[in-house]
């Protein structure tokens, strides 16, 4: 019998114990030539792109020589305006990627001895730079399965059974209940998509997958709607899970890592559904994938991230409200 990916020594590329040994020089150089290894790691402006600048003495600022503009290593990047130390921030990358079904931000402040608000900002900034660069490798194509599944929405059941409801039922939900749907490539790319039913995810079907592809579906009716644009294999699952090269059982692999992320990490994800989906397509993309080469991609891809719209600041527009 193989053994596992995940237990051989080809997926383990990144030790933690390194990372949170750097020392604050260490890190701030690694972040250097990541973030500028176009240029063989020496700066340039990130507003002007001058690469004429001036080293500013007694900080770790440059100047630009053309605009005249201050800038770090984070300026302009996902991390702009940070507080934490960039050793912290490299280690919390690392920490995350190393979480297969996702790592939450209450473990993260204790890993980090940061408070909770900071954790959960610098979560979702990964999972910002993560769902990116999920989305950013185009449309599906090849053998592309399809399916929708449902998440959020939980009602606790009355402790008598008279009492209890069918909370199956969109009125018997609390409002929160969305439905992911995603188009996976046979052995391959997850590409994630929220809306308020699994009808809704029939347009970015359309434009989310080549035209051309063979497309699997269960037997659903609002799948109908796809057949006359692209070929179609169709499974019934009161009937089997596979039937005459028909199934759509990586799609429900990916549910299934989805669903174990919210019920035994996360609890609550309905808020942001589309971050958590995007990062566990961007987990599951990666799986066979050694976690020094994960860091990296992240470390890599938060450096070239211009900064968020949605986390930068976030909690001081919630105090502000």
């Amino acid at each position: 019998m193989s053994q596992h990916f995940l237990l051989s020594s080809a997926a383990r590329g990144l030790s933690l114990r390194a990372v949170a040994r750097l020392s604050d020089e260490e890190a701030f150089e690694t972040f250097k030539s990541i973030r500028w290894s176009d240029n063989g790691g020496e700066p340039y402006c990130p507003k002007c792109g001058c690469v004429a600048t001036y080293t500013l003495k007694g900080y770790k600022l440059w100047e630009c020589k053309g605009c005249r503009a201050h800038f770090s290593v984070t300026s302009g990047t996902i991390f702009a305006s940070r507080k934490l130390a960039i050793r912290d921030i490299l280690l919390a990358i690392a920490i995350f990627v190393n979480g297969a079904k996702g790592h939450s931000a209450l473990q993260l402040s204790r890993d980090l001895d940061v408070q909770y608000k900071t954790a959960f900002v610098l979560s979702h900034k990964i999972r910002e730079v993560m769902g990116d660069q999920v989305h950013e490798a185009g449309k599906a194509t090849g053998v592309v399965e399809i399916d929708g599944a449902y998440f959020g929405g939980y009602v606790k059941p009355a402790n008598r059974k008279e009492n209890r409801i069918d909370r199956r039922f969109a009125e018997n939900q609390t409002g929160k209940r969305k439905a992911v749907v995603i188009m996976r490539e046979r052995f391959g790319r997850t590409l994630p998509f929220v809306y308020n039913s699994e009808a809704e995810g029939v347009p970015a079907v359309r434009a989310n997958v080549v035209h051309g592809s063979e497309i699997h579906a269960d037997e659903a009716p609002h799948w109908n709607k796809l057949m006359a644009l692209l070929p179609m294999k169709r499974i019934n699952h009161q009937q089997a899970y596979s039937a005459e090269g028909a199934c759509t059982n990586m799609a429900e692999s990916f549910f299934s890592r989805l669903r174990r992320a919210e019920i035994g990490t996360h609890h609550h994800i309905s808020g942001y559904l589309s971050a958590y989906a995007n990062e566990m397509a961007w987990r599951e993309n990666n799986r066979r994938v050694s976690n020094g080469e994960q860091y990296i991609a992240v470390v890599t891809g938060a450096l070239s991230h211009a900064p968020s719209a949605q986390w930068k600041g976030y909690w001081q527009r919630r105090l502000a409200a």
